[in-house]
């Protein structure tokens, strides 16, 4: 019989989470990357990665870093016709980015080289693609118990040695599903991570992809982060888009949103006034952005009375 230990939240001591990526992908703990095959999840990591190993400034970040070393371990793709070229593209520190040899023997999650491994190279940043590679041959992806054990031990790996773990992961074939359940395998893949991010295209324009944030239990949700991917142009960062996970997936664009904010407006002003409040809590309803929404109000000549401790909206008289 176990005996019974009790620990005190008085004696805990608060510990303040350090951040690779504010508030994207945090320091020792575990971040998922999803999307479908081809959108660019793999190419986005790689150019962080490249970004990260020469100590640049990320993304619509304007942080201070120093160059750090990172384990990059692959299934999919090839080191020297499909992963270095694009290293190289971004302009990375080769030197700096290692890969731990899976010649003789596959690696695993809960493989004793990758403790190793973080310890020899100092690495701060370990990347998986994609997960089910290295859940390991007799793990069952879709079985919780089995994905559980594996993650907590991942988990304990990233606390301990403070090193942020991104897994890469293709998305099921549940269209209709939330962006929650999306991941393939066990819903316990995205209850384990600490940030979620997903990777799309943008309707009617692929060649912008973007990252939104589908989970994030450590901060607020960052916002969406686009990038350009085409033959022509081939990788550049676009900054902060206006789109959100649920229109990502379904291929609602920004377009189609300003005419459904619109239409909202037409709709419950054609009447007379209407509180705004009123009319922010039916947009966000639809999923329409406060900006989008302002800058439909701007488009239609919406004039804004203040009356009492609020303010109401009204069409501009013919």
């Amino acid at each position: 019989m176990t005996d019974l230990k009790l620990i005190n939240m008085s004696d805990i001591e608060v510990e303040e989470v350090e951040w690779l990526w504010y508030p994207y992908i945090p320091y020792g703990k575990v971040t998922i990357v999803h999307g479908d095959a081809g959108e660019g999840k793999t190419t986005i990591i790689l150019q962080l990665a490249a970004l990260l190993s020469k100590g640049e400034k990320l993304p619509c970040d304007d942080t201070e870093r120093e160059p750090i070393n990172i384990i990059y371990q692959t299934a999919e793709d090839g080191l020297g016709d499909t992963i270095k070229p694009r290293l190289l593209a971004g302009g990375a520190d080769c030197e700096r980015i290692k890969v731990i040899d899976e010649t003789e023997s596959s690696l695993s999650l809960i493989d004793e080289r990758i403790e190793k491994a973080i310890d020899e190279t100092n690495a701060k940043v370990i990347i998986f693609d994609p997960i089910q590679a290295y859940v390991g041959e007799k793990i069952d992806i879709n079985r919780a118990n089995e994905v559980r054990s594996v993650l907590s031990k991942l988990k304990d790996l990233a606390e301990r040695k403070k090193c942020a773990v991104i897994l890469i992961g293709h998305l099921n074939k549940n269209q209709g599903a939330k962006a929650g359940y999306r991941g393939l395998g066990s819903i316990d893949f995205s209850a384990a991570a600490r940030s979620v991010l997903l990777v799309g295209r943008v309707k009617d324009n692929p060649e912008i992809r973007v990252m939104c944030h589908a989970k994030s239990s450590l901060a607020p949700e960052g916002e969406s982060i686009a990038f350009e991917l085409s033959k022509e142009n081939g990788f550049h960062w676009l900054g902060h888009y206006d789109i959100n996970i649920d229109d990502l997936l379904c291929g609602i664009n920004r377009q189609k949103k300003s005419e459904m904010a619109e239409e909202l407006l037409k709709d419950l002003l054609s009447s007379g006034s209407c509180a705004q409040q009123v009319i922010m809590d039916k947009a966000r309803n639809l999923g329409i952005s406060k900006r989008i929404i302002d800058e439909a109000k701007k488009k239609l000549n919406i004039k804004s009375t203040k009356e009492g401790n609020g303010w109401n909206w009204s069409l501009p008289e013919n």
